[in-house]
C-alpha cells in the first residue's frame, strides 16, 4: 500500500524524501512486494527488512535527495549481501518534494522507465475506480502500481497519560490504522503526534462519544475511575467493535455491578475486556501496551484478497 499521508508529512517535515519500495521479489525475501520505506537527509522511518538489503538502500535514497529522479535496483539477498534468505529482490527509489506528490487517488501507477501506459496498467486503473477492485502492489510492463493505504479500522483512545502515550506510539505506525486520541486538554498530550493519530481535546471526554463511528474500537485509560465508568456508560449505549478498559479484577467487578444498575444486560457489558492486557507481563506502560497490542492484532481481520494481472 502507497502511504501517502506519511509521504505528504514527511515532505512538510524534511523537504526532500526519497520513498524505496519493493518492486518485485524472486525467492525467499524478508518483505513483501509493496513493503515501503521514507528516507530523508537525517533520517528514516518505515522498513524493507534485510539489515543490509536496508542499509545500502537507504544509502543510495540519500545520495539521490539532491538530484531527484527514480531509479531500479535488483538485488541478490545471498553471499553478497550476506543474508541468509536466497532470493532476490527488485527496489524502486524515487524521491518526492513539494512540487511532485502524487495525487490522491484509489491507485498510484507511474512509468519506472518513463513509456507510455499500457494497456494491462489502464485495466487495472479502470477496475479501480469502476468495481471497486484494488491491485496488489507489482511491477506490471515497466509501471509500478499500488493502491493507496485507506484506514480500515479506527481506534479511539482515551487517555494521554503514560499507558495512553505508550499504546499510541506502538499502534500508531501499523497500516490501515486511524487514532483518535481524546483527553480533557490540549497540554495532556505530547507536542508531536503520529501522522495516523489526531488530538481530540475535551473538557468532558464522554461528550465525544456521540462523534465516535459504530464500527470504532475503543480503549478507556483515564487517570478517573469516574470517567472511565462515565465512557463505558455512553459506548454501551452508543455502541462499538471493540472495547477495552484498563484495570484490576476488582474494578471491573465494581463497574459490572455499577453499569447493571445503569440498566445495562450482563451480555452487553461482557463485550467490555477488562482487564485489558497480560498480567502476567507486568504493569510497567510498556509491558500494559505489548499486551493490549497483542490483542488488538488478533483482533484484526484479514485484509481482502488484491488482484495481480498475471502479466
Amino acid at each position: 500500500m502507497f502511504d501517502l499521508i506519511a509521504l505528504r508529512a514527511a515532505v512538510s517535515r524534511h523537504g526532500a524524501v526519497a520513498r524505496v519500495v519493493i518492486a518485485d521479489v524472486k525467492g525467499s525475501s524478508p518483505r513483501e512486494v509493496g513493503a515501503a520505506m521514507l528516507v530523508w537527509a537525517g533520517g528514516q522511518s518505515g522498513t524493507i527488512g534485510g539489515g543490509a538489503l536496508e542499509f545500502q538502500a537507504a544509502a543510495r535514497a540519500r545520495a539521490m535527495l539532491g538530484a531527484g529522479g527514480a531509479r531500479l535496483d535488483h538485488a541478490a539477498l545471498g553471499p553478497i549481501l550476506g543474508q541468509c534468505c536466497g532470493g532476490a529482490v527488485t527496489l524502486l527509489t524515487e524521491v518526492y518534494d513539494a512540487e511532485n506528490l502524487p495525487e490522491a487517488g484509489e491507485v498510484i501507477a507511474r512509468a519506472v522507465d518513463g513509456g507510455a501506459m499500457p494497456l494491462a496498467v489502464k485495466r487495472v486503473l479502470d477496475r479501480a475506480r469502476g468495481q471497486g477492485m484494488m491491485p496488489a502492489p507489482q511491477m506490471v510492463q515497466g509501471w509500478m502500481v499500488e493502491p493507496v493505504a485507506r484506514p480500515t479500522r479506527q481506534l479511539w483512545v482515551w487517555g494521554a497519560g503514560h499507558v495512553g502515550r505508550a499504546l499510541v506510539d506502538v499502534l500508531a505506525p501499523l497500516p490501515g490504522l486511524a487514532i483518535t486520541w481524546v483527553d480533557t486538554a490540549p497540554e495532556r498530550f505530547p507536542e508531536t503526534l503520529p501522522d495516523t493519530a489526531r488530538a481530540l481535546p475535551v473538557p468532558d471526554p464522554g461528550l465525544a462519544v456521540a462523534l465516535a463511528p459504530k464500527d470504532a474500537e475503543h480503549l478507556i485509560l483515564t487517570y478517573s475511575h469516574a470517567l472511565d465508568l462515565d465512557l463505558c456508560h455512553r459506548l454501551l449505549s452508543h455502541g462499538f467493535s471493540a472495547c477495552g478498559l484498563i484495570g484490576s479484577a476488582t474494578k471491573w467487578a465494581r463497574f459490572r455491578a455499577r453499569l447493571g444498575a445503569l440498566g445495562h444486560s450482563a451480555p452487553s457489558i461482557a463485550r467490555i475486556d477488562c482487564p485489558i492486557g497480560n498480567p502476567s507481563l507486568g504493569k510497567h506502560p510498556q509491558a500494559i501496551t505489548i499486551g493490549v497490542a497483542s490483542a488488538f492484532l488478533s483482533r484484526h481481520s484479514l485484509p481482502k484478497k488484491m488482484e495481480t494481472t498475471g502479466t
